[in-house]
């Protein structure tokens, strides 16, 4: 899995990248938890669930129904995000969405159950380019950094490159 920092990253980049405007900071603040959420799956490890079980880590958590619950979870919070009901769901379905597609990229575990409850089947990108993070008790080594590393290169560079862009692009628009 790439680290929480950088599941947070894409909803964040969304938000800078569209504004306030369009995504109030409620609403942004809830694409990064649902960014993030998929890997509380890892509780089940200490309750004795297997990593390939439909539960299990990159299980059902990862899988694309998830994120539509989570988006539509968001939809009935809508008048609190002080954004139409569209825009919340729409917003945290693919900030959740976002969580299996990167590990989809990783270089390790069993791969994700991104079609579940139809499919058990764990799916990988054919592009595999970002280093799996250690889980917490190996994260600050050298293959701690290695990760960073890697997802500064595969992520974080472009993902801020392109919200940079649309948001000058946006400022842009705007002036005139």
């Amino acid at each position: 899995m790439p680290t929480i920092l950088t599941h947070a990253l894409i909803p964040l980049a969304a938000g800078v990248a569209l504004g306030t405007q369009r995504i109030p900071p409620r609403l942004l603040a809830a694409g990064m938890i649902a960014a993030i959420v998929p890997d509380a799956d890892v509780v089940g490890f200490k309750l004795g669930i297997e990593y390939a079980h439909a539960l299990g880590h990159r299980g059902a958590s990862h899988s694309l129904v998830f994120a539509l619950a989570c988006g539509v979870f968001a939809m009935f919070g809508a008048p609190w995000f002080r954004t139409p009901a569209v825009t919340a769901f729409l917003f945290v379905a693919l900030s959740a969405a976002s969580h299996p597609l990167l590990d989809m990229l990783t270089d390790g575990g069993l791969g994700v159950a991104l079609f579940w409850p139809w499919s058990d089947a764990r799916h990988f990108a054919p592009w595999r380019v970002i280093e799996v993070s250690p889980f917490a008790n190996r994260f600050f080594s050298a293959r701690g950094v290695d990760v960073l590393l890697s997802e500064l290169r595969w992520v974080w560079l472009p993902v801020l490159a392109l919200a940079g862009v649309t948001a000058w692009l946006r400022r842009q628009r705007a002036l005139l």
